[in-house]
This record gives C-alpha cells, structure tokens and sequence, in this order.
C-alpha cells in the first residue's frame, strides 16, 4: 500500500485496516509529503506493519507483493511514475513492479481542475494502456474524491484473484419484479435484493466478470458494482437477460435470484379514481424468465432458487428437484419463508440434480458454495 502526498492520505488507515479485514498482509509505503499529511505512526497502526519512508539496506520494496495499490494517487507520483523517475523506496517499489508485472491499482484523488487537464488525461491514459488499472470516484464537490476503503480493496481483490483459474462471466439477477395496474399503481413482490447484491460482490471479490441485473430494490450493494443494468418491469428484465444471452462473449453463469412476477396485472390507463368503489384486477401468468432463457443459455451453468412459505426442508428440497427437472438448472438454492413473510431458521439449502443437498451457513456459506460452484 504506497501512500502519496494528497490530502486522501487520511484515509489511509481505515484502508489497510479493510486491507486487513480481507486477509491481506499489507506492507505500507509512504512519500515525504505523505508524512506532512498523516503520520506514519497511525499508518503502522493501521497497516500492522512498520512503515516504509526511508531508503535501507534491506531494500523491502524490491520484495514480491501479490498487488500494488496506490492511494491516494496525486497528478505528480502519477507522472512521476510514468517518467520513470525513482527518487523515494515508493517510487522504486511502484517500477519495480511495473518490471516484474505485479497487479498495480492506483486510485487518483485530485481537484477537478487538475483532474480536466487534458495532461491529466494523459497520465491516465498511459497508465492504463501501460496495464496499470485505474480506479476513479464521481467528482463531488468540486474534486474527485477517493472512493470508500471497501471499494477500493474490493477492486485490488478482483485484480488479484481474476488471474485465478475457473474465473467466469457471470450474471445475477436480483431484486424484485414492479408491473403497473395503472399509471400510479403497481403489484410487486417482497424482496429486498439483500441476498444478491451480497452473492454478486463476493464473486466479483473473487475475481469473476460479474454482471447485475436489478429489478426494484429496497437495498443496495456496499460498493460501486461496475455492471449494473436495471429494469423493474418483468419484461424488461427478461429482455436485458436476453440481449446478454445473445451477445458475442454471453454470461457463462446464471444466477437467477430475482424475485420474478408470476402473475402480471391487466393495465389501465389513467389514474382509477377511489370513488368508483372496488376494483377487481385481472391477473395474468407471468413469463418464466429461466424457460425463455433456456435456449440461449443452454451451454451455461445455471443456478436457481426456489422460495416456499412456511415449509419444511423435505418440502424444499422436493419442489427444487422439481424445477430442475423442468427446466434443466445446475442447481437451485433452495429457502423458506414463515406466514409473516420473514426467513426461517432453515436457511439455504443446495440442490443438485443428483439428489445431493447441503445446507448453507450463512450469507457467506452461501457465497462460497456458489463460488465454488461456478469456478
């Protein structure tokens, strides 16, 4: 972790510690304007380690490290860097690794003005096109502000683990289905997208290409996801899964943990005033988004899931096998609700097509299993 002179430097400490909280061994670096900004004491503190500032024999940046991150990134460490020029242990530890081809994450932190200098866009350009991945916030408040801890190491992680075998393209869907009644009112299911923002991060973490397919959501993932397509509309969701299905590079993986509509409302035009008294609404069944996808998606690994309400595990297990058999899944995760809508002890359950189950501890059980599945 090389740390330069912005005024980001601050962060610095709740980042190794997120550097840690990952399993990370983090060997922090610091310019001389670093130490104007933030003392290399609460760094130690942070980062477990001691902090490298001066040059020594032992020449501890030349060591083999998994992945570079540097932030904050200032325009000069940036040209610096781009240069060539080595006048600090940081800048020598960041070309040494720009030799041997160790992943390298750096994380400008600027005012707009500088960050709109075509200079600047210069300095990017020639990082990226040097391999370097480059990891930006939106301005806010005049400066490109550093991104959050937890954004910054899930993006380290992904650079680190993609190099893995197994890595796949994969899509969620998530989130819940809104169909209109008319033009103010709508059914919508009950889910949250809680389960699959947490299932698309941690595969994202673990190095996938993972996109998201978002229907109404009442939550949202804990950083920026870079692939985010929504539709709340059942049609809409189902078309973006298709276009995906069909292009050149399609997801090898489905995870289907979007709450679809089964049941679609007639719709009516207009606002239906409360003074014509009750309103009967025509409900008509739902496309299944797993069948229309079957046909484009028949070489991917494929992962349902399958909610009951107020069942137990024979029954669970019972009705996932079920719709593997219909519509020829890779697996189905299987889970219950009780009468008041909330989630049971029972948890997750895993269901192959062999009759296989597991019971899933957790989200995070459940994120590894999944994992394991796909890799």
């Amino acid at each position: 972790m090389a740390v330069s002179g912005g005024i980001a430097a601050v962060e610095s400490v709740k980042l190794s510690r997120e550097l840690r909280r990952h399993g990370a061994s983090v060997t922090a670096m610091m310019s001389k304007s670093a130490e104007k900004v933030i003392s290399p004491l609460a760094i130690s503190w942070g980062s477990s380690s001691e902090v490298l500032t001066e040059w020594s024999s032992e020449m501890s940046q030349l060591g083999s490290f998994d992945c570079v991150i540097l932030a904050p990134a200032t325009r000069n460490t940036i040209s610096k860097h781009i240069h060539g020029i080595i006048d600090s242990p940081l800048m020598m530890a960041l070309s040494a690794s720009r030799g041997n081809g160790t992943p390298m994450l750096f994380v400008p932190s600027m005012h707009d003005d500088l960050f709109h200098d075509p200079v600047t866009q210069e300095l990017l350009d020639s990082l990226t096109s040097s391999g370097v991945t480059v990891h930006l916030a939106e301005s806010s408040e005049g400066r490109k502000k550093q991104p959050e801890a937890t954004s910054i190491v899930a993006m380290a992680s992904n650079l680190v683990n993609s190099s893995k075998g197994g890595r796949r393209r994969v899509a969620v869907t998530l989130g819940a289905n809104r169909a209109m009644i008319d033009s103010i009112r709508a059914i919508q299911n009950t889910s949250s997208g809680y389960t699959g923002w947490r299932i698309a991060e941690h595969l994202f973490r673990m190095g996938h290409d993972v996109t998201c397919i978002s229907g109404a959501v009442s939550t949202s993932p804990s950083f920026p996801l870079p692939k985010i397509l929504k539709d709340p509309n059942p049609d809409g969701m189902l078309e973006i899964c298709l276009d995906l299905s069909r292009m050149d590079a399609p997801p090898e993986v489905w995870i289907h943990a979007a709450a679809v509509l089964d049941y679609i409302p007639d719709f009516e035009e207009g606002k239906r005033s409360s003074e014509e008294g009750d309103w009967f609404v025509r409900l008509g069944k739902g496309r299944k988004h797993i069948e229309a996808l079957s046909e484009n998606s028949r070489d991917s690994f494929r992962i349902a899931f399958k909610l009951e309400v107020g069942a137990n595990s024979d029954r669970i297990i019972k009705s996932s096998m079920q719709l593997i058999n219909r519509y020829e899944v890779d697996a189905v995760i299987g889970n219950t609700l009780d009468e008041g809508g909330e989630s049971t002890s029972l948890g997750h359950v895993l269901v192959l097509p062999n009759g296989t189950t597991k019971n899933l501890e957790g989200m995070s059980g459940l994120c590894e299993e999944i994992d394991e599945l796909i890799s």
